[in-house]
């Protein structure tokens, strides 16, 4: 019987080394049609690990801890891409020094504010006669010195007392009394009687100051003003000391209709006219879309360039509701303007102050 010997191994890796070169030769072949595309599949797995697809939206992610982490990432990256378009634009206008094109004014509530007609010009005739005839000018002529009562609704608590006390140490002649359940038709005769020529009354809710009645007297006008963000002495970082017994200068910033024209004089009226430069204190009264802020302030010159300030307070801001003629009446009182929310908010580029 004849045997005839094969060698398993050699078929074995012979197989074995034909189907690799297969492989190899099957994966060559396709290496122009499917083989881009899966380099494709690579690079889309590896942005996606950096940047989110377009159609990304963080509020379709349902666990609460990983949304707001994609939300923060995100919120990051666009940071980043902010800041290195800044750095791009800055170094290019060094580049081009002189030739640099003008900077771009961004976009603003105030800036595209709608034009108002009873924008003041200062040089107008009317205007002049008009301030030389209202019932602020005998203080604004030197005849009258102001001399402010500051008084609180019924059973004030203890912050809004400590309120009227911090406000009577800001305005120069300001004296505090209890209200002791007086109305203020029986209480605007007495400060007549008394050479007082502002009656202010602070309001409360909820044990919180939030209005603010300014009575010009004896002829008014009478202004109402809803009180918010009132920050105390000892609530505010950084303070300086007490403020001195000196006159402080007053600034008005942007009151520039009719109306804001009354309102910066009615508040200009409370502060004597010859500050004390000495004491280096500023009472600023600043309209920014209607809204009044108030701060009260330290300066000191470092040197010819530098200026530093130092918040004494208190701080807090007013919004106007209502502009009355005459001395305090709500019942039978005139009203030049009053607040009406769904009309004159409708509009948000357009302001009355």
């Amino acid at each position: 019987m004849d045997i005839t010997e094969v060698s398993t191994s050699q078929d074995g890796k012979g197989k074995k080394s034909k189907n690799k070169k297969a492989k190899k030769k099957s994966v060559s072949q396709e290496g122009d049609g499917e083989g881009s595309g899966v380099e494709e599949k690579k690079m889309v797995k590896s942005e996606g690990a950096v940047a989110f697809p377009p159609t990304f939206s963080v509020s379709e992610i349902k666990n609460k801890q990983r949304r707001h982490f994609m939300f923060m990432k995100l919120k990051q990256e666009k940071r980043k891409q902010k800041m290195q378009l800044r750095k791009k634009r800055r170094k290019e206008r060094e580049a081009l020094g002189d030739k640099a094109p003008p900077k771009e004014v961004p976009k603003t509530i105030e800036n595209q504010r709608v034009y108002d007609e009873t924008t003041v010009d200062p040089e107008d005739e009317e205007i002049a006669f008009d301030e030389g005839t209202d019932e602020f000018s005998a203080y604004f002529n030197g005849l009258t010195n102001p001399k402010v009562l500051i008084t609180t609704s019924d059973r004030p608590r203890g912050r809004t007392v400590r309120f009227c006390e911090q406000l009577a140490t800001v305005i120069p002649n300001a004296h505090v009394y209890y209200r002791r359940g007086l109305a203020l038709k029986r209480i605007i005769p007495q400060c007549i009687a008394r050479d007082f020529t502002y009656l202010m009354v602070i309001n409360q809710d909820r044990q919180l100051p939030n209005g603010l009645v300014l009575c010009h007297l004896p002829n008014g006008p009478t202004a109402h003003f809803k009180v918010s963000s009132v920050r105390l002495r000892k609530e505010m970082k950084r303070r300086g000391k007490d403020p001195t017994e000196h006159y402080p200068e007053v600034i008005l910033n942007n009151f520039t209709t009719r109306l804001g024209h009354t309102i910066g004089r009615l508040f200009a009226a409370l502060f004597p006219q010859e500050p004390h430069f000495i004491g280096r204190q500023v009472a600023t009264f600043h309209n920014q879309r209607d809204f009044i802020f108030f701060r009260f302030h330290r300066y000191i010159f470092k040197n010819e360039k530098k200026v530093g300030i130092q918040e004494l307070g208190p701080r807090f801001t007013l919004k106007l509701r209502s502009l009355q003629k005459g001395t305090f009446d709500s019942k039978y009182g005139e009203y030049e303007w009053v607040m009406k929310r769904h009309e004159m908010e409708a509009c948000r580029r357009k302001f009355q102050l």
